[in-house]
């Protein structure tokens, strides 16, 4: 009893500093410096009724697969070598897909559209990846080209501090402007 008293008392006390003092001043310090961020940056539209509706998250990736939305990188995680014969059978099937949402699109399919992210829930795309959609949504939505790429560039950041990461395109952001949503 003298030896499994001491160890009993040590797992309560971290139980409660790291399980519950700890992971509340997180949660506290995480909702007063970033509460859109702690509360998983939610899209909420207010709709022409007033009623209030939630889209998704503006940081994990939506599917979307009609030809007259923007279609972001293939969801889930793969441990496939990139030259492995299932990831390329898995590229290919995406290839072909792409190709029959858009016979007329000749042009290079941009890598990110056909295959998964790291995270497998990337929300956003390579502004060339969304200029290779273009004429395919401003076809479908009946809108000219310019308008389509006005939405895609409001919906694109640059470079974080101008040096760091990638210009990205948010495509649920995209797809909600193309909606008529924000």
């Amino acid at each position: 009893m003298k030896i499994l008293r001491p160890a009993v008392m040590c797992f309560l006390a971290m139980t409660v500093v790291c399980g519950i003092i700890y992971t509340a001043a997180v949660t506290g310090i995480a909702q007063l410096l970033f509460p859109n961020q702690a509360n998983g940056s939610i899209i909420t539209i207010t709709l022409k009724d007033g009623t209030q509706k939630d889209y998704g998250s503006a940081l994990i990736a939506q599917k979307f697969t009609g030809a007259q939305y923007m279609i972001g990188r293939p969801m889930g995680t793969t441990n496939l070598s990139p030259v492995s014969k299932e990831q390329k059978k898995l590229v290919q099937e995406r290839i072909d897909w792409l190709h029959s949402l858009d016979p007329d699109n000749t042009a290079d399919i941009p890598m990110d559209l056909v295959t998964k992210s790291g995270s497998g829930v990337d929300p956003n795309i390579t502004p060339e990846a969304a200029e290779y959609q273009v004429a395919r949504i401003a076809r479908e939505r009946g809108m000219n080209e310019d308008d389509v790429r006005a939405i895609i560039s409001k919906y694109t950041t640059g470079r974080f501090l101008g040096i760091f990461g990638e210009p990205a395109v948010n495509v649920l952001k995209v797809n909600l402007a193309l909606d008529g949503l924000l």
